[in-house]
């Protein structure tokens, strides 16, 4: 089933939800990404400079990796397309104009907003009056 392209079903749909966890973004060299799988990264991306994982704050910490700053994950319950246009430039500007930092991973499903682990449960409540927002006539 392809994912919605349509901007305002998928901002009346998106369905922010809340990840238990806390994560951190870490960079790593390149060569050794074997030795850190064991961390259960749920991102990973290829830089020039280095390997970037988002790993749970706690794998990070007894691996005496960088654990600051913490992270909080908000994944969007609806199937965007990865051609979809306008959805991260919707949610962006709804979270930058709250003073809220987002961090974005589009995945093959859905779209993941990492946020200061402070501003969680205010950036979900930002997200939903957005996406009711959207229901309005």
């Amino acid at each position: 089933m392809p994912g919605i392209t349509d901007l305002a079903l998928l901002i009346s749909s998106m369905r922010p939800n809340l990840v238990e966890g806390t994560f951190v973004y870490c960079s790593v060299p390149a060569t050794t990404l074997a030795d850190y799988l064991h961390l259960k990264p749920i991102g990973l991306f290829q830089e020039k400079e280095g390997l970037t994982l988002i790993v749970p704050l706690e794998a990070a910490r007894q691996a005496g990796l960088p654990t600051e700053p913490a992270m909080r994950m908000i994944t969007l319950d609806v199937h965007s397309s990865l051609e979809a246009v306008g959805l991260t430039a919707a949610f962006a500007t709804a979270l930058g104009s709250n003073g809220i930092s987002a961090n974005v991973v589009a995945a093959y499903y859905h779209d993941h907003i990492f946020v200061p682990a402070a501003d969680a449960e205010r950036a979900v409540a930002v997200l939903r009056a957005l996406s009711a927002a959207q229901d309005l006539p």
